[in-house]
């Protein structure tokens, strides 16, 4: 083992071929690697990065799981109400992984200024509201604050405001049906313009208007107990079906339970194609990476002829010759793989830090920047796996050593 690891590392740092014609093809080797490695690295952390993030928006809109009453709509207006007093708020102790639940109203509307008319969504919120999901959001003003008497109080998105050409502090009347009857005098709400958000999200910038619960519920004419379904956020996503089914179980029988993969099934199919592009990427570079070590591999073969047939003659299995040059290919993965990760993984932080590369078109992906998450397991994991299955595609191509003859190769050199 100790004369194969020594041979092995000689052909490594170019002892024995450093003016052979094993030099170059060994660099383009290392090379291919390296730009394998960092491919998929920036197919790992983009593809996840922007999964989060699109998942992070239809949250803060919607909660991860919604508990409402069973009845026949569809929409997203609120029409038959939900008490306060639950088992499960505000603390949902009968089940773990949730973090957080609020209780929301939600009602149609319209507003109309001098120049424009705009529908909209009047999402209720109160005092038990988390709005740390929409501080990064704000662009404008301040976030608004319930937690007192009865406020005018809203925000709503800059996409509104520029379409009604509203600012901050302005002042403007929605309309609202009463009753949800087109035939009864609609209820008018004044509200002041305290915040404006970016969500980058057009399906809900383009309605959603936040402002005080009780406003909805005296429109509606509901109880202060009374609400129009409750949002359950969830420490970790990837409970969100197993979560769903349990707080199903764990609730009344006159209460229904929609997470929100059910409530934008659109949204998370498309997402979920994401994985097999990444998986793609990750097979393509592989087999690229694994191509050029095979080449290289028997460039350096064929150059180091007269070296195996020695080797033979001195007793030397077909096996023990093998591992020489496999210990030595791994090697060369190995140095591909450092240099990968040492310019992937700094793009990566230069893009998660100052967002310097954008999406062309914004809108089809629901952000502006191409977002990245850097998972240290996730890379270990791809730097170990990259390793063993290029080390392994080599076993077929060094059995051609096997063939070799000891008396051929030694009066070859």
């Amino acid at each position: 083992m100790n004369l194969e690891y020594f041979i092995a590392k000689r052909l490594a740092f170019g002892k024995t071929h450093k003016n052979g014609v094993s030099g170059p093809i060994i660099k383009i080797a290392i090379a291919a690697i390296a730009i394998s490695i960092v491919m998929m690295l920036i197919a790992i952390a983009t593809g996840v990065g922007l999964k989060k993030k699109i998942r992070e928006k239809v949250a803060a809109f919607n909660g991860h799981i919604q508990i409402s009453n069973y009845d026949n709509n569809s929409s997203e207006v609120s029409v038959t109400p939900v008490s306060l007093e639950q088992d499960f708020y505000p603390e949902f102790k009968s089940v773990q992984g949730i973090s957080h639940i609020q209780a929301v109203a939600s009602k149609g509307g319209i507003v109309r200024t001098d120049d424009t008319v705009e529908g909209i969504l009047a999402k209720g919120v109160g005092k038990d509201y988390n709005w740390n999901v929409f501080q990064e959001y704000l662009v404008a003003g301040r976030l608004p604050d319930y937690s007192g008497e009865r406020t005018d109080e809203v925000m709503i998105s800059s996409l509104l405001a520029n379409r009604l050409k509203l600012k901050l502090e302005d002042t403007f009347f929605s309309v609202f049906l009463r009753d949800n009857d087109p035939s009864k005098i609609p209820n008018q709400q004044k509200s002041t313009i305290v915040g404006i958000y970016d969500s980058g999200f057009e399906e809900f910038d383009a309605t959603y208007v936040f402002m005080d619960i009780r406003h909805i519920q005296r429109m509606n004419k509901w109880e202060e107990n009374q609400v129009g379904n409750f949002e359950v956020f969830l420490n970790d996503f990837d409970d969100i079906d197993e979560k769903t089914n349990e707080i199903y179980g764990r609730t009344l029988s006159t209460l229904d339970t929609k997470s929100i993969k059910n409530k934008y099934g659109h949204i998370f199919q498309w997402i979920d194609l994401f994985d097999f592009n990444t998986a793609l990427i990750i097979g393509i570079m592989i087999i690229v990476g694994g191509i050029n070590m095979i080449t290289a591999l028997l460039v350096l073969i064929l150059e180091r002829t007269p070296m195996i047939g020695v080797l033979k003659a001195l007793g030397a299995t077909n096996w023990s010759v093998r591992k020489i040059f496999l210990f030595n290919a791994a090697y060369l993965i190995s140095v591909g793989l450092l240099l990968g990760n040492l310019f992937g993984l700094g793009i990566l932080w230069v893009q998660d830090k100052y967002r310097v590369f954008k999406f062309p078109n914004p809108k089809e992906y629901y952000i502006e920047y191409i977002p990245v998450h850097i998972d240290i397991f996730s890379i270990l994991v791809l730097n170990v796996g990259v390793l063993l299955l290029c080390t392994l595609m080599l076993l077929i191509p060094s059995y051609i050593i096997t063939k070799i003859s000891p008396v051929k190769a030694i009066k070859f050199d």
